[in-house]
């Protein structure tokens, strides 16, 4: 007997139920690819495609506290417990770059590019080009120590490639990755590589109208717990706990009832300094950027170098002690200098010479001593002209760019370019270079020495043993005199690469000194006394004038990051209540209704959705606050009218919001678990979208509120939700948070309390046939 009954359609098409190891407590999709990133509770990284195929695994040996995909999903920042932000390859999750950007944990990050590229931007007043690809070849890896394998420097050999690639396609359209910490610290990096500014919340007063006059308000032991930087990059809201004060006079003054409760605040930033010098940081950040990079591979090859060299030297000198040995045991008031000088003049060879030469060295012994050495130094010539002196030179042309933009005054000024500083380190960096090509004399030298010495000895090993030694190679007798006075018992190159603590300098005769202070007066420089420096401190200077450059833009653009805007949210009553465990989601949104003035400068609205704690309103309630227009709030407060808008979500009885996010199109994306005693339906729970645009949004006033947001005066905004009448899809299992939803893609991963994972596909509906 046919029906014409039709298959149930259920919202939100199941793709899969997958079963987990271990459950999850973060977990981020990709924005630009169908791929998962989720973080263990035993803090591993996993990252798994739509079909749920895994790619790979890493584990930092840290607590992770954050994670935050880069816009274009090539890269993933991972915030770690003790203060690190990490960034990995999505390739293969390799380290490209670690930075300590906090003291403490970083709980939340925030990676936001720019609304439109450069070429795009109608106040782009030159589009940058990096000219350093037209004069030099790809820049130089770190050299690895040899017998180290790869990896176990922390960054992986072969991510150098990855690392340029990414570095490259970072610097084609601006960004700025946001972090925050425990402490109410909020860190700013451009391409997530380069620190250009840092603020803290407990410094920010806020001085906000009280009907018709102002009072000043700040936050003690804040803690940040969202950071979302606007489309625009102009203004950035904070979600943080801690302490509303007012200040005490005004307070009096005002009759502002404060009471110094705690409570989950928001806070608007101003960074608009992003947007309207988004050109100059570019330029900077990408020569700042690549300059640090290369300043590592200088680093790691004269560590690299200072080993080898080292090493070698042990070698030699294990098997050349014992004739200082053997010299005291035959009680001779002589050195081993004097008695190799007394065997090259012909004169009569001294028992402890012929013990060592014959017996204690031998032929074989000298010949591996030699390749040892001269291996070495062979080595340490190839690490310079393949990394260090690469480095060296780039270096030098980038902080010429650098010196020409901070020459430009008004426009490099306004981010803290300071021409003097650039100056100080242009000319650092080109004393490297000459650091760097006096050492590669000093070493050919010392090798060439050094290999005149062990040919000398196998000549006199020959004769003193009456073989033929006529198929070994010539020696000098004018360098072995030299060797033996001067390098036998020294060592030049070790001097130079050696970094000490006791500053030592190098001996340079006053004629020398005389003819470099012509030269440096004539080529308009004035460091003088370079030759008296090793190539260890003369990095150590370089580096320290980078640094100092570069802290100059870092301070002035933390300085013009102010504090617009707060809005209290609800006070935290209960020392129980943590507010981490408060479901939060900020986005912005386009405003195609046009219901808010403000929103046309930028085009986007900013949501922000949470949790209203029960202990926070009225008694009983389950509510959900949303709340938009907070970032253009303030200019129309000094005006007299307020964009704030607010709506407070009745969750049906019987169910507990779990987790929410803020979805395209303005919508929300809640997951609640059943909470009812009923048997029938334990454990279950639902997820369901609302349309958050089309509430009856109620317009705050802020003259008179601003003390600590009073639920229960909004009573009229309240919308109940009804299972009916929304999108909703019953899950069959109790859910837990994470609740990980993809715009870009349409799709979100439900994490079970039974360690599942359940992806669906918010875009698109599922046919079930009824069971008969």
């Amino acid at each position: 007997m046919e029906t014409d009954e039709e298959p149930r359609v259920l919202p939100f098409q199941v793709q899969f139920d997958k079963p987990l190891a271990s459950q999850i407590k973060i977990a981020e999709w990709n924005p630009e690819k169908d791929l998962l990133a989720m973080v263990t509770e035993d803090s591993k990284i996993m990252l798994h495609r739509f079909n749920w195929q895994r790619l790979w695994t890493i584990a930092p040996g840290r607590c992770i506290t954050s994670l935050c995909w880069r816009p274009d999903g090539k890269a993933i920042a991972v915030g770690l417990e003790d203060g690190t932000i990490s960034l990995h390859d999505v390739e293969n999750g390799k380290l490209l770059r670690s930075l300590k950007s906090h003291t403490v944990a970083v709980v939340c990050l925030n990676w936001e590019v720019d609304g439109w590229p450069l070429a795009d931007d109608p106040c782009n007043f030159r589009t940058y080009e990096d000219r350093t690809s037209r004069f030099f070849p790809h820049a130089p890896r770190s050299p690895t120590m040899p017998g180290v394998v790869s990896g176990d420097t922390g960054l992986l050999e072969d991510g150098g490639d990855s690392y340029q690639e990414l570095s490259d396609s970072s610097c084609q359209r601006f960004n700025i990755l946001c972090s925050g910490d425990t402490n109410g610290s909020i860190c700013f990096s451009i391409f997530g590589v380069f620190p250009v500014g840092e603020v803290n919340v407990h410094n920010f007063c806020v001085s906000l109208p009280f009907g018709d006059k102002q009072t000043t308000y700040s936050l003690s032991n804040a803690s940040i717990y969202k950071v979302a930087l606007s489309k625009d990059l102009c203004r950035l809201i904070v979600t943080c706990s801690g302490k509303l004060n007012a200040n005490m006079a005004e307070a009096r003054e005002n009759l502002v009832d404060q009471y110094g409760v705690n409570g989950l605040h928001n806070l608007v930033l101003d960074t608009a300094i992003f947007s309207r010098r988004k050109n100059e940081l570019h330029q900077l950040a990408q020569q700042a950027s690549n300059i640090e990079e290369l300043t590592e591979v200088i680093r790691a090859s004269l560590s690299v170098m200072c080993k080898q060299w080292s090493d070698a030297m042990h070698a030699f000198h294990d098997k050349f002690d014992s004739l200082s040995t053997l010299i005291i045991d035959h009680a001779m008031d002589t050195s081993p200098q004097e008695e190799f000088l007394s065997l090259l003049f012909g004169a009569r060879t001294s028992p402890p010479v012929h013990q060592f030469l014959v017996n204690s060295l031998g032929e074989a012994a000298v010949k591996r001593v030699a390749k040892v050495v001269c291996g070495a130094a062979k080595e340490l010539q190839r690490i310079v002209l393949d990394h260090l002196q690469p480095a060296a030179e780039i270096i030098g042309f980038r902080m010429g760019e650098l010196r020409g933009l901070s020459r430009w005054r008004a426009r490099y000024l306004a981010i803290g370019l300071d021409e003097m500083l650039i100056n100080n380190a242009t000319e650092k960096s080109g004393m490297m270079l000459v650091q760097v090509e006096r050492f590669m004399r000093v070493l050919s030298s010392v090798e060439q020495q050094f290999s005149n010495f062990f040919n000398w000895l196998l000549k006199c090993i020959k004769l003193l043993m009456q073989e033929p030694s006529d198929q070994l190679l010539p020696y000098n007798s004018e360098l072995l005199v030299i060797f033996l006075k001067f390098l036998y018992d020294q060592d030049p190159v070790k001097q130079l690469l050696e970094h000490s603590e006791i500053d030592q300098d190098i001996d340079v005769g006053i004629e020398t000194m005389q003819r470099v202070k012509d030269c440096v007066q004539f080529g308009g420089f004035s460091d003088s006394e370079y030759l008296q420096r090793t190539v260890a401190k003369e990095f150590q200077q370089m580096e320290s004038c980078f640094k100092e450059a570069f802290r100059m833009p870092f301070a002035t653009i933390s300085r013009k990051i102010l504090c617009e805007d707060l809005l209290p949210l609800f006070p935290i009553l209960s020392s129980a209540l943590m507010p981490v465990t408060v479901p939060m989601s900020i986005s912005y949104f386009e405003d195609g209704s046009g219901s808010l003035p403000q929103a046309s400068e930028c085009g986007f609205v900013d949501y922000i959705c949470f949790q209203v704690p029960s202990e926070a309103c009225a008694k009983n309630a389950n509510f959900i606050g949303i709340t938009r227009g907070l970032m253009h709030d303030f200019g129309s407060l000094k005006s007299g009218y307020t964009s704030l808008e607010t709506v407070l979500l009745s969750i049906p009885p019987g169910y507990q919001c779990v987790d929410l996010s803020l979805y395209k199109d303005s919508q929300i994306v809640m997951l609640l678990n059943e909470t009812t005693d009923s048997s029938e339906s334990a454990g279950n729970a639902c997820m369901m979208i609302v349309q958050a645009s089309e509430l009856p949004f109620t317009s705050v006033s802020r003259s008179t509120c601003l003390d600590l947001w009073n639920l229960y005066k909004l009573k009229d905004s309240v919308v109940h939700v009804q299972l009916g009448n929304e999108k909703v899809r019953n899950i069959p299992h109790s859910v837990i948070s994470p609740l990980a939803v993809s715009a870009s893609r349409g799709v979100a991963c439900v994490f079970a309390a039974r360690k599942r994972a359940l992806v669906y596909i918010l875009d698109e509906d599922e046919e079930v046939a009824d069971a008969e």
